[in-house]
C-alpha cells in the first residue's frame, strides 16, 4: 500500500500490473443507498482529474483508479477501449463488486460505455461526461505525441481547459499530463481513435446521465446529444461556458448533477 498526500493508497493486481486506487465511503446518514461508484478518467490522466466534490460524494461510497500505465498504476497501457474496459471489470472483481455505477470522463466515458455493453449485469449506471460513443481524434495526433511531445501537450492542453481558467490551474494540468509516458498517452489516443459503438447505443439498459459542455473544444456537444437520444433511458445536461475537463473546472456543477440525478434513482 502506498500513500498519496498523507492518505494510504490502496492497490489490487489487474491485467499485468498493479491498479492503484482511492475508495470513500460519505459519512452521513443513507450513507450506501446507491451502488457503488467508480470514476474512470481520461486519456493521459489519472484519480487527480476528478475533483473532491465527486471523490467524496456524500453519502455514496466513491472509488477512483488509475488506469494501467497512469498515475501510480504499473503495468503498460492498453491501445484499445476494450483492453481498459477489462482492467475495469478486473478491478471490479477483485474488490468483489457485483454491480457498480461507472462514472467516465471523455476516453473515461468510452471504457464505461464499453462495460456496459460488453458486461450490463456488472453495470447499475452510467454517468457520461464530455464523451460521445466515438471519439473525435485527430488522425495525426498519435504520432505527434512521439515526434513532438511538448508541443503536442501545450495543444492538448489549450483545448481540453476553458477559456477563463487560470495561467497556475492550466500548468498543473499540463505538468500531470506529462507524467504520463508518451507511449501510453498515445496509446490512450489511438483506443479513442478506434472506438465507435454508435450503432450499440440502443443496447445499453443501464439509466444513463450525459453531461455534456456547450464550449467543448475536444468532444463537441453534439455527442453528448446523440448519446442522450440512443440510450434508451438517458438523461441529458448540458453545463454552459466550460471546457473540456469540466469535472475540475466546474465541479459543484458536475457533483450536483450527479447527486440528483443519483437521488432521482430507483436503485
Amino acid at each position: 500500500m502506498e500513500f498519496c498526500g498523507g492518505e494510504p493508497m490502496p492497490s489490487v493486481a489487474a491485467g499485468h500490473g498493479l491498479i492503484h486506487y482511492s475508495d470513500y465511503s460519505g459519512h452521513t446518514q443513507g450513507a450506501g443507498r446507491w451502488p457503488p461508484l467508480l470514476l474512470v478518467h481520461g486519456a493521459g490522466g489519472s484519480r487527480l482529474d476528478w475533483p473532491a466534490e465527486l471523490r467524496r460524494l456524500p453519502g455514496a461510497r466513491v472509488l477512483t483508479l488509475d488506469l494501467p500505465g497512469h498515475g501510480r498504476s504499473t503495468g503498460p497501457g492498453r491501445t484499445t477501449i476494450e483492453g481498459y474496459a477489462q482492467d475495469v471489470r478486473q478491478f471490479l472483481d477483485r474488490l468483489g463488486l457485483e454491480r457498480a455505477i461507472l462514472a467516465g470522463h471523455s476516453m473515461g466515458g468510452a471504457v464505461a460505455q464499453q462495460v456496459a455493453l460488453s458486461d450490463p449485469d456488472r453495470v447499475a449506471g452510467l454517468v457520461l461526461i464530455a464523451t460521445g460513443s466515438k471519439l473525435p481524434v485527430d488522425p495525426a495526433l498519435p504520432q505527434r505525441i512521439l515526434d513532438a511531445p511538448d508541443a503536442t501537450l501545450d495543444w492538448i492542453i489549450a483545448n481540453a481547459w476553458g477559456r477563463s481558467v487560470s495561467a497556475d490551474r492550466r500548468a498543473l494540468a499540463r505538468q500531470r499530463m506529462a507524467q504520463t509516458p508518451p507511449s501510453v498517452l498515445r496509446g490512450d489516443y489511438l483506443a479513442c481513435q478506434s472506438f465507435d459503438v454508435c450503432d450499440r447505443l440502443d443496447a445499453i439498459s443501464a439509466p444513463a446521465l450525459v453531461v455534456g459542455v456547450s464550449d467543448d473544444r475536444m468532444v463537441r456537444v453534439s455527442f453528448s446529444v446523440t448519446l442522450a437520444e440512443r440510450i434508451p433511458h438517458a438523461t441529458l445536461i448540458v453545463i454552459q461556458g466550460a471546457g473540456h475537463m469540466v469535472p475540475l473546472g466546474r465541479p459543484a456543477e458536475v457533483a450536483r448533477a450527479v447527486t440528483e440525478w443519483l437521488e432521482a434513482g430507483q436503485w
